[in-house]
């Protein structure tokens, strides 16, 4: 296992800041609602603990995979608990399971992860272009499962950002993982100088 310093750790949780403010405003703007992004944790994790953290396999989660390609591959991943997806939802009176409910997780995970690549690009000066985000409503599990498939043994490390989101004064809680290609971390934190 590798161990990250402190100050590695803090440039880090300091990127998740700055990418969760810049989604914020951009969340609240296509929303045209108030929109407060906290994370309260970020960490990296060896994947097999990332995994364990989202929740247990057998729970129902609201996924929004957006790949990511450029100077480094990566896959970003947002999972929404139900009861989560169905307050964020309900705020405009629709369903999470319907088309306009995943149309909505979509876009809200399309413009959560992309600011956040975004910034990540802009701050360690390399080209991350994120693709089209997809939707997934399944078992916490099957999910992982089937991003992780994708990946197959490319990921070592993923960086977890347990995230509080408020809109409206309508709490939510998302888990985001970035999971970038072996040794993706580590270079990350090279283009920063740590």
């Amino acid at each position: 296992m590798t161990a990250f310093t402190d100050l590695q750790l803090d440039a880090l949780r300091e990127l998740a800041n700055i990418g969760s403010g810049n989604a914020g405003t951009a969340l609240g703007s296509m929303l045209g609602k108030t929109v407060d992004i906290s994370v309260p944790t970020a960490a990296v994790l060896p994947l097999a603990d990332a995994v364990a953290i989202a929740g247990r396999p057998d729970e129902l989660r609201h996924g929004i995979v957006v790949p990511v390609v450029g100077d480094m591959e990566a896959i970003v991943l947002l999972l929404f608990p139900e009861a989560d997806a169905r307050t964020l939802c309900g705020i405009y009176g629709i369903e999470p399971s319907t088309p306009d409910g995943r149309s909505m997780l979509g876009e809200v995970g399309n413009i959560l992860g992309t600011n956040y690549i975004n910034v990540l690009a802009q701050m360690v000066s390399m080209t991350l272009e994120p693709r089209p985000p997809q939707v997934v409503e399944d078992m916490l599990g099957a999910i992982l499962e089937s991003v992780l498939l994708g990946r197959g043994e490319d990921v070592d490390h993923a960086l977890v950002m347990d995230s509080s989101l408020m809109v409206e004064g309508e709490q939510c809680s998302l888990s985001f993982l970035l999971l970038p290609n072996h040794g993706g971390v580590r270079h990350l934190l090279e283009r920063l100088g740590l």
